[in-house]
């Protein structure tokens, strides 16, 4: 727990591509037509396919698991606001920084946002448990 701070951060970016979503809707079966159909979405508030919140949510995932805090944390809560939509060819770029540590309950917390083009899309917090390191 001694090796992270209050504002350390991270962040990763990828564009999403029609393969992202239809992946992606098979994985969660959400098969909104707003996602998977260009007649559809053309005649909804969006006029074109949007993909979906949580699979720009799930890069928050990847952060925690690969870079902040690491390998072996465990992910305890994770709240969102979805405030703009994510369209094919947009790259969404994910950051999570630290903002308060519990050292007693090995929790860190963290400020979560994806952006496209320097715009917010979604935010929220997460809470993150860190295992004691395994004694041998």
């Amino acid at each position: 727990m001694k090796d992270f701070e209050i504002g350390m951060s991270a962040s990763y970016s990828q564009t999403i591509t029609d393969a992202d979503i239809k992946s992606f809707a098979g994985i969660s079966g959400d098969n909104n037509p707003v996602h998977m159909s260009d007649e559809f979405a053309e005649n909804s508030r969006f006029n074109r396919r949007i993909a979906h919140g949580l699979l720009s949510a799930s890069f928050f995932s990847a952060l925690f698991g690969t870079k902040l805090p690491g390998p072996g944390c465990v992910y305890v809560n994770q709240s969102l606001t979805f405030l703009k939509p994510v369209y094919i060819g947009d790259t969404v770029t994910a950051k999570i920084t630290i903002k308060a540590i519990d050292t007693q309950k090995r929790r860190l917390y963290f400020e979560t946002q994806c952006s496209v083009k320097g715009a917010t899309v979604i935010s929220g917090e997460a809470e993150i448990y860190i295992p004691k390191p395994n004694s041998h």
